[in-house]
């Protein structure tokens, strides 16, 4: 690590703390050259993949993103914020330990509609029915029929 200050690179570290929270390291160091101390951090960074849409352009990921389609598909629907969190939290956990730098956007599609499946199956049927780009009512129909059936096996 260079000294901020003489721009020596040799440096000896002092202190060591984690942070309250857990997620960073902090050090105190000393110059060896200019006895002068500063503070450097330590924190995770996580790049998130590069979503590849139908189109075949590319953009960053926006978490923005999928909680307005979440928000959107339950809209009006018994469903805690903290149940949406989480379910954003575990898409985003699975999008991560995939390590991908690159991730179809209809994959990510695919996360939501089993997210959605296990908050609110009204939600799930209204993000299908856009998703899937419905385009009659025996789809609609099918949808309907597969959550059915999944209710009356799980006990």
């Amino acid at each position: 690590m260079k000294c901020p200050f003489c721009h020596h690179e040799d440096t000896q570290v002092l202190d060591t703390r984690v942070s309250e929270e857990g997620d960073s390291i902090r050090r105190r160091r000393r110059c060896a050259q200019c006895d002068k101390r500063f503070t450097t951090y330590e924190r995770i960074e996580l790049s998130m993949p590069v979503v590849v849409k139908k189109n075949g352009s590319r953009s960053d990921y926006e978490s923005a993103k999928l909680r307005g389609s979440l928000m959107l598909a339950l809209r009006k629907r018994p469903v805690s914020a903290e149940a949406v969190d989480a379910a954003i939290q575990r898409i985003e956990e699975k999008l991560l330990s995939s390590g991908a730098r690159e991730v179809v956007s209809g994959h990510i599609g695919e996360l939501v509609m089993r997210e959605l499946k296990r908050l609110d199956k009204i939600a799930y049927i209204r993000f299908a029915s856009v998703y899937k780009s419905f385009e009659d009512v025996t789809e609609f129909q099918d949808a309907i029929a597969e959550v059915g059936q999944e209710r009356k096996t799980t006990p």
